[in-house]
């Protein structure tokens, strides 16, 4: 792990979980009847309570479907993240995608990955 950019989120929370592991099963993500994404490699967070979200290398995502948008958030465990929107098919999804380009030390592990809001795309199929 990085050494000097830590995520300032611990240190108020040091009891929160933030599980970060290899998924171990395929993940593929469809929007607008196609294949966005398709993957053997994507990384599960299961963070405290919410549900596992999964993160995939952009190696394995249709990047030249996703278009940048400004919209922008910030975790204090991951740090500030970006988005993309999604368009496909004639379909368009608003800050679907989104990812952690200059993540903290801890989240360094999902850089260069992009995760997909369920309710925003047709499925995201895991296994």
């Amino acid at each position: 792990m990085p050494d000097g950019n830590p995520a300032p989120g611990f240190a108020r929370q040091p009891d929160l979980v933030m599980n970060y592991a290899p998924a171990g099963t395929r993940v593929r993500v469809t929007f607008g009847g196609e294949i966005i994404a398709d993957t053997e490699t994507a990384i599960a967070l299961q963070e405290a309570d919410y549900p596992v979200a999964y993160y995939l290398p952009r190696s394995d995502v249709r990047m030249d479907l996703l278009r940048r948008t400004d919209h922008s958030t910030h975790c204090p465990f991951k740090g500030d993240a970006s988005y993309w929107t999604l368009e496909a098919s004639g379909s368009s999804a608003e800050n679907a995608v989104w990812s952690y380009e200059t993540p903290f030390d801890e989240a360094e592990v999902i850089r260069e990955y992009v995760a997909f809001y369920g309710s925003k795309v047709d499925a995201i199929t895991v296994g």
